[in-house]
């Protein structure tokens, strides 16, 4: 039951944002930027696992995470300059989003 409450929370804020998105997608990417599922993650992990530990090193994780994970957009803030389109930014951003991966794990040992 737990699985389920998890798996219809994330979905319905995905789905909330896509459809969203058609209508006012400012909006929808401010909703995405706003860290509810890093808020709702970090609760079910507490409730899940009892352990401050690791709910604390998993926020961590979210704030090393999050300025990392900006790597994969770069590319499209320079789709039109290029005349790139869609997939050349996306695949791009996929590229830079495993160095950003890396890059994550490095800093995720040095802070321990």
């Amino acid at each position: 039951m737990e699985a389920i409450i998890k798996v219809f929370a994330a979905a319905l804020i995905i789905a909330f944002t896509s459809w969203l998105s058609g209508k006012k997608p400012e909006l929808a990417g401010f909703i995405i930027a706003l860290p509810m599922v890093s808020i709702l993650a970090l609760l079910f992990s507490y409730l899940e696992h009892r352990s401050a530990d690791t709910s604390i090193t998993l926020a961590k994780s979210v704030m090393v995470g999050v300025p990392v994970s900006y790597l994969f957009f770069m590319p499209f803030f320079f789709a039109e300059k290029f005349g790139w389109g869609f997939w050349v930014p996306y695949i791009t951003g996929l590229g830079l989003l495993g160095i950003g991966y890396l890059l994550h794990s490095y800093i995720m040992n040095l802070i321990g």
